[in-house]
């Protein structure tokens, strides 16, 4: 994991506000609730879902390529959490378009949890 720097506090504090614009904070209520399902849920039909996974393949696609500290990410957002949560959704709209890349950095950065 590479060593956060000021540019990547300036770029995660943008990351916030754009969530907070997309509506992140309210997704993450919506698919932590007690009775959200990880198992039924179907990214097609639920914006929350697809919010989170938008947002989590974005921040995975900028700690892949070096621009911003996954280490910073991690200390940031439960991102293996979010994933356990969406990830069965993305699975399927992986299987639905016979694309195994899609979510695929939001999953990897899942995968490297601390």
């Amino acid at each position: 994991m590479s060593v956060p720097t000021h540019d990547d506090a300036v770029l995660m504090v943008q990351l916030a506000q754009w969530g907070t614009t997309l509506g992140v904070e309210d997704a993450m209520s919506h698919v932590f609730a007690p009775e959200f399902d990880p198992a039924t849920a179907d990214a097609m039909e639920d914006s929350g879902v697809r919010k989170i996974l938008n947002y989590g393949e974005s921040i995975g696609t900028l700690t892949k390529h070096g621009l911003l500290s996954s280490q910073l990410v991690h200390d940031w957002l439960w991102i293996s959490g979010m994933w356990e949560r969406v990830g069965p959704a993305a699975k399927k709209v992986r299987a639905a378009a016979g694309e195994p890349r899609l979510y695929e950095n939001f999953e990897a950065l899942a995968g490297e949890a601390t």
